[in-house]
């Protein structure tokens, strides 16, 4: 029987935003604590959420009740670093884990219904990887890789994240169609205009 884990990144800097994006104010909440609420509510076999910048100050402002908090020292290096450690501490934790669910902290819109639709398509697939297609053609994430994909992912570095894996294994990804509910926040006024549509 197929065993998911979820990890979560989130250990950027953000350092465009003069504060940590992770804690921006969403719902009643803030941006990192609603991307866990949503994973709550799909069925997984853990929780991995990957912090790095800012660690004691987000760590301080979240539930970490039921997650496993990782910290990556080497979160400079980008997102890839990120994946990599997460996914090489997944595999030592529970090496009987056969699929990981990668997911960012600043995709607000994406929700519980979005990440069991994505889960039923990669289920209901022969696929190894199920992905997110987001605006003009381009896949990224969320996104679940099978097991034989962790090596990979355990390698990856520097900011390109799993973009590299998906486009590398282009022809053997499923994916549904994310283009509405895809709007990273990477200015304050990114955050400003998806915060004032959706409040």
């Amino acid at each position: 029987m197929s065993k998911l884990v979820v990890l979560i990144l989130a250990a950027g800097n953000a350092s465009r935003m003069g504060f940590p994006k992770q804690l921006l104010k969403w719902k009643n909440t803030n941006l990192l604590q609603h991307a866990i609420n949503s994973v709550t509510h799909i069925e997984n076999d853990g929780i991995f959420l990957v912090l790095g910048a800012n660690y004691e100050k987000i760590i301080s402002q979240i539930n970490p009740y039921n997650l496993h908090v990782l910290k990556n020292d080497a979160w400079k290096q980008g997102l890839g670093s990120s994946i990599s450690f997460g996914v090489q501490e997944i595999s030592k934790c529970h090496p009987e884990i056969n699929e990981v669910l990668v997911m960012l902290a600043d995709q607000p819109l994406i929700d519980a219904y979005f990440l069991n639709a994505l889960i039923n398509k990669h289920n209901e697939s022969k696929n190894e990887i199920t992905c997110t297609l987001y605006k003009y053609q381009k896949l990224g994430v969320p996104a679940i890789f099978n097991k034989s994909y962790f090596e990979e992912l355990s390698q990856l570095n520097g900011d390109k994240g799993a973009k590299k894996i998906l486009e590398k294994y282009s022809d053997r990804v499923t994916f549904i169609d994310g283009s509405h509910v895809i709007s990273d926040i990477d200015s304050k006024e990114d955050y400003e205009v998806l915060f004032k549509n959706h409040h």
